[in-house]
């Protein structure tokens, strides 16, 4: 799990601190005048040396970093208005963030995207967000204070030889400020169109000399969505949370962090369930009562600039009541890591990991079952990665493997080998090979759902046939062999690049074993059952370019460009594998004129993408969005802004969830915003 306290961050402005984590390198205007000359005076190569800890799980400079990883700064969050974490996202390349409607997301790496999207790992402060249910994340969930969000770090490719099994395609990592650097209080209201109220309250303190705190809490209500039809979606929502984090120097190389969060939220959907009777489904509004929780603490000591300990432990539950099932899931995680240096050319990090779950579901319908319907999994798991220089300050090579016992698959092996060459202080090249695996869901080991059911199609079949899908203890663990290459330069004045470019090779991916169709007197339809089976392969392959121009002191571009192949074989695999788009395109422009003024816009292009559902899959079109921010600060800790969403069209249609959901158009919409520091 990352250690985000190892890293050392100095007690500057908020600004600075900011600007130190972006991933694009480069600075503008900040609103503080008097830090303004010295912070556009910062060589390319400092800003370069942004430390990052989610590549190796310890502090790296990001250009040494042999990794396609994208840094996303408090202060980029910041300008671009974001309300949540899936809208930050937006901006880093090769990652597919959809909105399937007001509060449910579709996020992936380097394709398989869906609202179950089950290729991505998801850490908050070292504190894993996945669930077993699908091998994924319930993005309604994770939520923090943005405002104290430091950075997010955005692992393109496999993070499984450091993070296991589910980090196939990549790693994101949020990471969340010191409370030394949040004190103070800080209010935060707003309200629009869409979002129609939202609001938050943080305070900070000094508990004691070397032990500092926060304590927040926030709230919002957001409206609904349009089905595809035209009509009412009914998906509004709205959720509190409320959490704090304590960090205290216990000694000179002992320090200790505990930190927590508690949330509730309503979230309404109008849901679509099969019926064996005409119509053959049948549409209710339904209210999903979601809440749930976590603790974290984490001890670290430090034995020299070299060698280093960190054990962490945390605690994390939820639960959702739906109309036809209910889910709690319990988990509590130890982790411990270790890093020391060998013979002066060996920096080597380990770790072990023990991960117990405790789920419960409650069915509440005769044609759905899970079984058994609690159950207790552990996890077994420990890592070795040794950084060893070949040639000083040039050349590095860096082995290491994740070893795993879950109790689906058994042992499962994941190794990866990086190479970093450095033939000039401007330009880094890297090349790596990774394994990694997805091991199966609750959902895939034991369960036996109606998926639907189709009426009929002539007098030559005049019943219905009824489609369930079943899980089955013989699905195994989804494969990835993963090459990548990449380079970075700012051998062009005020201009920064990465790029990199990659071959993901995918075997034992889900697929559908279909059995022959059988009447069943009962429910007066034919019964087909697709069982989950591990027939399916894929290549993907592409490449992703990050560029950032600082064409006046004033004035920065952002612009971003990713390419995505996606070639599928096996049965029924285009039915169960979505298509993410293949191209995706930003371009940001960040403004201040003067020093009070902040004026951002945001120019997105996605291509058209495949969904999946029962019925098979679902083209969505290609479109066009742009965001504006403008934001003006009267005096010096009180800002206003206005924002404004998804402008070019009234509406466009990003994605369709697999199941239950109809389509939903997200909407145009306005809100303002004010903050207030003291």
């Amino acid at each position: 799990m990352p250690l985000p306290v190892i890293i050392m961050i100095p007690k500057i402005k908020l600004q600075k601190t900011a600007l130190l984590a972006s991933v694009l390198f480069f600075t503008y205007n900040s609103i503080a005048s008097s830090d303004q000359d010295e912070l556009i005076n910062l060589s390319v190569e400092d800003l370069l040396n942004v430390e990052v800890i989610s590549v190796a799980k310890k502090a790296k400079s990001l250009n040494d970093s042999p990794a396609a990883i994208f840094v996303i700064s408090q202060d980029d969050i910041h300008r671009i208005g974001a309300t949540s974490v899936p809208e930050a996202l937006r901006l880093a390349p090769g990652l597919d963030v959809s909105r399937i409607d007001s509060n449910k997301w579709a996020i992936s790496v380097r394709g398989f995207n869906g609202r179950f999207a089950n290729k991505l790992l998801v850490l908050i402060d070292g504190r894993n967000t996945y669930t077993r249910a699908f091998s994924g994340v319930y993005w309604e969930n994770q939520d923090v204070m943005l405002e104290d969000v430091e950075r997010i770090e955005v692992i393109r490719g496999p993070g499984a030889t450091l993070w296991g099994a589910n980090a196939v395609n990549g790693v994101i990592n949020i990471i969340t400020k010191h409370s030394a650097d949040t004190q103070g209080g800080l209010l935060v209201a707003g309200g629009g169109t869409e979002e129609q109220g939202f609001g938050a309250f943080r305070y900070g303190g000094r508990l004691s000399k070397d032990t500092t705190a926060r304590a927040y809490i926030k709230g919002f209500k957001r409206d609904e969505n349009t089905h595809h039809s035209g009509e009412e979606a009914g998906d509004d929502w709205d959720k509190v949370q409320g959490g704090f984090k304590v960090d205290s120097q216990l000694t000179a190389q002992d320090s200790l962090t505990v930190q927590g969060d508690a949330y509730r939220s309503m979230i309404n959907q109008n849901s679509t369930y099969p019926q064996f009777t005409a119509p053959y489904q049948y549409n209710f509004n339904e209210t999903i009562d979601t809440f749930g929780g976590n603790l974290l603490a984490r001890h670290q000591h430090i034995f020299s600039s070299t060698s280093e300990y960190s054990i962490q432990v945390f605690y994390d539950f939820y639960e959702r009541n739906q109309t036809f099932v209910d889910d709690s899931r319990h988990v509590i995680d130890i982790d411990f890591q270790h890093r020391f240096c060998l013979l002066n050319w060996n920096d080597i990090v380990w770790g072990a990991e023990y991960r117990y779950t405790h789920d419960q579901f409650h069915i509440n319908s005769k044609n759905n079952f899970v079984a058994p319907l609690s159950r207790n999994d552990q996890l077994f798991s420990a890592f070795v990665q040794d950084e060893i220089t070949l040639i000083d300050n040039s050349l590095w090579l860096t082995l290491g493997s994740k070893f795993e016992y879950n109790d689906y698959t058994d042992f499962e092996i994941q190794p990866t080998a990086r190479l970093m060459w450095a033939p000039h202080h401007r330009h880094r090249l890297w090349a790596a090979v990774s394994r990694a695996v997805r091991t199966p869901s609750r959902l895939e080991y034991g369960t036996k759902n109606l998926a639907a059911v189709t009426p009929p199609h002539s007098s030559a079949n005049p019943m219905a046939t009824a489609i369930f899908f079943e899980g089955t203890s013989q699905f195994s663990a989804e494969q990835v062999i993963s090459y990548e290459i990449g380079y970075r330069s700012t051998a062009i004045e005020n201009l920064s690049i990465d790029f990199t470019a990659f071959y993901n090779d995918y075997h034992n991916l889900r697929s559908m074993r279909q059995s022959q169709p059988s009447f069943n007197p009962a429910t007066g339809v034919f019964e087909i059952s697709n069982t989950f089976s591990n027939n399916a392969k894929a290549q993907t392959y592409g490449f992703e370019i990050a560029t950032v121009w600082q064409m006046l002191d004033w004035w920065r571009w952002d612009a971003n460009y990713s390419l995505l192949k996606t070639d599928i074989a096996g049965p029924k695999a285009e039915n169960i594998t979505a298509k993410s788009p293949q191209q995706h395109v930003s371009l940001r422009s960040s403004i201040t004129p003067w020093q009070d003024i902040n004026l951002d816009i945001l120019f997105r292009y996605v291509d058209s993408n495949t969904a999946i559902g029962f019925f098979g899959s679902e083209t969505i079109k290609d479109y066009l969005s742009m965001d504006i921010r403008l934001a003006w600060q009267p005096v010096k800790d009180i800002e206003l802004s206005l924002t404004g969403q998804n402008l070019l069209a009234d509406q466009h249609l990003e994605y369709r969830q697999e199941a239950i959901t109809t389509p939903t158009k997200i909407e145009r919409g306005f809100y303002g915003k004010v903050s207030w520091q003291f």
